[in-house]
């Protein structure tokens, strides 16, 4: 009986034309997001050989999530979300076009791909305000939860194979061939989205209210242990726990002597844990508690993070990558899924808002691993930043745990 209706509400969603549309869109710019981190690090990291070079290009892709995260969701109330989404990956394509004509005539420079990054990821600050939210709204409310896990457990197959595509074309064609394929694919996702049915009543824009949405939001997840759990985790995860990504390509040169092709797949493997963790939590309800899963999936990425740059061989750093990867699976199902379910109706955006600005983080944490990378090479500062994000969501865990102890037993002495 649950196979007929897993298989049943699979050819529901695909049958479903705007939400087909809209999950393929979704697979060629997740893929080309990766794609894209990784030929940039490699073709930097030829060219200067600097670990802190690497981290700064790679952080050009993420500081739009920070600077503008609040702003687009504002700006998707008030312009048709598909016109956005499909500025934003011609905005993407046209960036891809101006690496690849840079690199044919032999004059591309590593700050260009860091131009070309934060355009990119401009378009990355969008992604959860327009793409996903169209999503949710492209089939039948019945539908939702599985369309949304459908299209996450994609984006962790894409995050899968965009790295492991870009070691493999670089090391063939080069920086213009993996341009060339980026270029393709945004140019790709643009025409797919302008040919979408989707209509949409907007609003006013109203930039002054985006501060006092947040201010108001940051106050009430001040007050609320769940939510306040969840910001503070988030903020640790992505200063501390996700930049090691940044060093990946410096690692595999320097400490395994690994070609680009094997170092995109040392970049996939943390992809393909959480790939096979989405599989199992997309396959039933979550095996223990909101702050337990997320906590302890933080705690276990984070250790194995540490111990991958220890690794005597190659194929057991990648392995140790899996198994954390299935921590951050645990991480971000609970990111977002504890929010949604303990906020109020009318807080949920700007409460959504501001984890983006949370996970906003991740370019600061970007630099501070390329900084220590250039002082003391990439394998310390890796373990540097795990171990101290490591420390920082057990203190968090326990916060977190000790304040909903305190609730409880103030809920029993108010009975």
């Amino acid at each position: 009986m649950t196979e007929t209706a897993t298989k049943d509400g699979f050819r529901a969603l695909i049958a479903a034309p705007s939400f087909l549309r809209l999950w393929t869109i979704g697979g060629c710019v997740n893929a080309m997001r990766w794609f894209d981190v990784l030929t940039a690090a490699l073709f930097t990291m030829d060219m200067t050989g600097s670990g802190l070079a690497v981290a700064l290009v790679t952080a050009a892709r993420s500081f739009p999530m920070l600077m503008f995260g609040a702003f687009a969701g504002v700006l998707s109330e008030a312009a048709n979300r598909k016109h956005v989404m499909v500025a934003a990956h011609v905005l993407a394509a046209c960036a891809s076009a101006g690496v690849l004509l840079l690199a044919l005539l032999g004059v591309a420079r590593p700050w260009h791909l860091g131009v070309a990054a934060f355009a990119s990821g401009c378009v990355w600050s969008t992604e959860m305000a327009t793409r996903r939210r169209m999503v949710g709204e492209a089939v039948p409310s019945q539908l939702v939860p599985r369309a949304m896990a459908m299209d996450t457990l994609s984006g962790s197959l894409m995050r899968l194979i965009g790295p492991i595509s870009a070691g493999a074309i670089y090391e063939v064609v080069g920086l213009k061939g993996a341009f060339a394929v980026s270029m393709g694919f945004y140019a790709l996702a643009a025409l797919l989205g302008a040919g979408l049915h989707y209509s949409q009543d907007v609003k006013r824009l109203s930039l002054a209210q985006v501060p006092r949405d947040l201010a108001e939001g940051l106050r009430f997840a001040r007050a609320h242990t769940i939510i306040n759990g969840v910001l503070v985790v988030t903020i640790v995860m992505n200063l501390l726990g996700f930049p090691y990504s940044a060093l990946v390509a410096p690692l595999g040169r320097l400490h395994f002597h690994i070609s680009p092709t094997l170092i995109g797949m040392l970049a996939a493997a943390e992809s393909c844990g959480a790939f096979l963790g989405g599989l199992r939590l997309a396959g039933g309800d979550p095996p223990g508690a909101g702050r337990v899963l997320m906590v302890g999936g933080s705690l276990l990425m984070l250790g194995c993070v540490a111990l991958m740059p220890l690794m005597p061989w190659f194929w057991l750093a990648c392995l140790l990558l899996v198994v954390g990867g299935m921590g951050s699976a645990a991480f971000a199902n609970m990111q977002s899924s504890l929010v949604i379910l303990h906020a109020p109706a009318h807080m949920r955006s700007r409460l959504m808002g501001l984890l983006t600005v949370c996970i906003g983080a991740g370019p600061v944490g970007i630099l501070l691993v390329g900084v220590l990378a250039d002082a003391y090479g990439p394998l310390w500062a890796i373990d540097m930043i795990a171990v101290s994000g490591f420390v920082l969501v057990v203190w968090a865990g326990m916060a977190w745990k000790r304040r909903e102890r305190a609730e409880l037993d103030n809920s029993g002495i108010g009975g």
